[in-house]
């Protein structure tokens, strides 16, 4: 395989659609361009996984979208179930009655069925009930109020709702996907889809490269570099409005921006000198300031989710490797020690987890390291995996992959027992980013 270069990593306003829950906030938006739907192939079996059954809605034969089918799909992808598709019995509905007895003997944990009617033009209304089988015991519910356009969201938030009471960790299924997309030669999209890749939506189309998207903390904004100047500048963009505004326009190269946990600050990287450094920027734009400054290479630093240290990429032992810092360049040590060639750090939300891009025996695949222990282990299949991102939860990555002659999207659940592929339909696909929580627990 050829060895990879060391190297630095007209607007239009994205459709940010916006669930009108029973209660809840709301954004309102038009998707702008028309995508196909993403393929879902989901493969493996975790080591130990929860066992329930998701039962077909009643009323579903009138709706346009497979509500059960969404969320039996988002609970298998997390790795932590063993979904039953649907009873012997008749439809449960959200209101029971509970088969208690018959689950048990289905050795079930937990069962959940609902409901979903017409509540006027455009309009449905879910409803969702989960029991215990082992407990028999009621475990709430969920109501929501949609537009047939949010019937896919509503689907992934009851996903969240079971996987919270199942496991007591929040769930990540109505989070979004950021990456970029090529559809022909000259034709480069910044895209924003569903957790499970469907329903991308255009943020931005460009004749000229784009690169690295990044999230803001709050999910209100994306971080890019755009080649549309004829060299790469750092844009921060609008999610709902679709405006933007260069932040990292110095002389030079400016590329791999990465936000603060704050959301305050973006580390970028700059060839104001000989080699490409480490600066921060303010995220509204202003003064650089140097970070890490060598005669050897630094790039793609990721912030630490405490906003106190670093972690990026530099060849100053002689191969690309990943090492740590303090966020005014104190104290650097060395991260990574096994391959030849470590690059794309991502730092789970909780800090304790380092996935990467590493080079060994000939392929590139995606690694997880123990930061407490130094352990590592291989999660991707390679041979040219790409750019890991952690979902908000910390549970599952995705990544970039080579499948078939394609660049596809992949998700990984942590312990590597769960392996999909969200392969677009005639578009190369790659560079994911995974968005933060935007509404409360």
């Amino acid at each position: 395989m050829q060895r990879r270069r060391f190297v630095l990593g007209t607007a239009l306003p994205v459709a940010a659609r916006g669930l009108r829950l029973a209660g809840a906030l709301g954004l309102a938006a038009q998707p702008l361009l028309a995508r196909a739907q993403f393929r879902v192939d989901v493969s493996g079996i975790g080591a130990r996984q929860i066992p329930v059954l998701i039962d077909t809605f009643t009323g579903q034969s009138g709706c346009p979208q497979p509500l059960a089918d969404i969320i039996r799909a988002d609970l298998l992808r997390s790795g932590q179930f063993r979904v039953t598709p649907a009873s012997a019995s008749p439809t449960l509905g959200d209101a029971g009655p509970p088969a208690y007895s018959q689950w048990q003997s289905q050795q079930l944990e937990a069962a959940g069925g609902g409901s979903v009617v017409s509540a006027g033009p455009q309009t449905w209304m879910i409803r969702f009930r989960l029991w215990d089988a082992v407990g028999q015991r009621d475990l709430g519910g969920v109501a929501l109020r949609v537009v047939g356009g949010d019937l896919r969201l509503a689907a992934h938030r009851i996903a969240d709702f079971i996987y919270q009471k199942l496991t007591g960790q929040r769930g990540v299924f109505a989070t979004r996907i950021a990456f970029i997309g090529k559809g022909g030669r000259n034709s480069f999209s910044l895209l924003v889809s569903d957790s499970d890749g469907y329903n991308p939506l255009a943020a931005l189309r460009s004749r000229e490269p784009l690169m690295s998207p990044a999230w803001s903390p709050d999910g209100g904004s994306l971080a890019y570099v755009s080649f549309e100047t004829g060299k790469p500048v750092v844009f921060v963009q609008n999610v709902r409005t679709g405006a933007r505004r260069p932040v990292a326009n110095f002389r030079g190269s400016n590329s791999a921006p990465a936000f603060s946990p704050d959301g305050r600050t973006l580390a970028v990287v700059l060839t104001m000198g000989a080699a490409s450094q480490i600066y921060t920027v303010p995220a509204s734009g202003g003064p650089a300031r140097a970070v890490i400054r060598a005669s050897s290479i630094a790039t793609e630093p990721v912030f630490a989710p405490d906003g106190k240290t670093l972690y990026f990429v530099s060849d100053r032992d002689g191969s690309p490797q990943i090492y740590q810092s303090g966020i005014d360049g104190s104290g650097i040590r060395r991260i990574t020690f096994t391959g030849e060639y470590n690059v794309s750090p991502a730092i789970s939300p909780d800090g304790k987890s380092l996935a990467y891009i590493s080079q060994q025996g000939g392929n590139y695949q995606l690694w997880l390291q123990d930061l407490g222990s130094g352990t590592t282990r291989v999660l991707g299949h390679g041979p040219d995996d790409g750019h890991p991102s952690f979902a908000p939860n910390g549970q599952i990555l995705v990544y970039a992959a080579h499948e078939g002659g394609a660049q596809v999207l992949r998700t990984v659940s942590l312990d590597g027992s769960v392996r999909t592929t969200l392969a677009a339909r005639g578009e190369q696909v790659r560079e994911p980013s995974w968005g933060p929580w935007t509404t409360p627990a």
